[in-house]
């Protein structure tokens, strides 16, 4: 099915779930499949916090699961633009290079962009310089931060760093990004910097899934990470379902302004 099938609009969409955890609704969900300039995209639309949701798993492909080098960032956020949705909540893992404790949340304040070979603008045939001076939104992330303590579920704040996969860091890479950044993933960029150049709302919850490598005791693994992501689980979909209850009909924030461009 296509977007334009459908009769969605900003009002009917309170926000979209951006990750690779299945999200419990509270109802069932409609499947859809956008089209956008840079391919097709497959969404669902589901019942979370009592409010219509959109939900995109950011590694799905034709081919399965898609490595972050190679997920089409630019389709998925202009999917999630084209059906009129305002509020992005993505969720990433996250290796800590500072003292977060695996199974811990972390929601970044800022970012270091170190990837290497992915499209990360939509202004490719004019300049257009967006203000990434705020590049997660402070009204979501101050809703989930209030979730997180209610809950009494521990978290932390700081700088993501994003690599380009898909393999994991050198021991010496991280000993110098630990010197101004606090975790490292591989799929936050440049899903925010796309997110702000359509004036969305976005924030991240992560999950700290491990210790980077050299900082722990044991050989990184990709069952580690699956395996962490697995007990937190239910306290992400908690979390997550209070920020979507929350979320206020107009937003009190500056991300609308992000650019000026008068075409979006």
């Amino acid at each position: 099915m296509q977007a334009n099938d459908t009769v969605y609009q900003e009002t009917d969409l309170a926000a979209a779930v951006i990750g690779g955890v299945a999200f419990s609704s509270e109802g069932p969900s409609k499947e859809l499949e956008v089209s956008t300039p840079y391919g097709k995209v497959p969404v669902s639309i589901s019942v979370i916090g009592g409010r219509n949701v959109l939900l995109m798993s950011r590694h799905s492909g034709d081919n399965g699961h898609l490595p972050p080098h190679r997920i089409n960032y630019r389709a998925n956020i202009h999917a999630i633009h084209e059906l009129g949705v305002r509020n992005v909540i993505s969720t990433n893992s996250v290796g800590t290079m500072k003292n977060h404790p695996v199974g811990s949340f972390f929601l970044p304040d800022d970012f270091i962009d170190l990837t290497k070979n992915r499209p990360s603008t939509f202004f490719d045939e004019k300049t257009v310089h967006v203000d990434v001076s705020e590049p997660y939104c402070p009204s979501i992330r101050d809703l989930m931060k209030d979730s997180l303590e209610e809950r009494n579920i521990g978290f932390s704040e700081g700088v993501y760093v994003c690599t380009e996969g898909p393999r994991f860091e050198t021991k010496a890479e991280i000993r110098m990004m630990r010197q101004f950044g606090d975790v490292v993933g591989m799929t936050g960029l440049p899903e925010v910097v796309l997110a702000k150049e359509m004036n969305m709302c976005y924030a991240s919850i992560c999950t700290v899934t491990n210790d980077a490598c050299g900082l722990g005791n044991n050989k990184m693994t990709v069952s580690e990470v699956l395996d962490t992501l697995a007990d937190v689980d239910e306290r992400l979909q908690d979390v997550i379902s209070d920020v979507i209850e929350a979320l206020p009909e107009k937003s009190s924030c500056n991300c609308k302004y992000s650019t000026s461009d008068s075409e979006l």
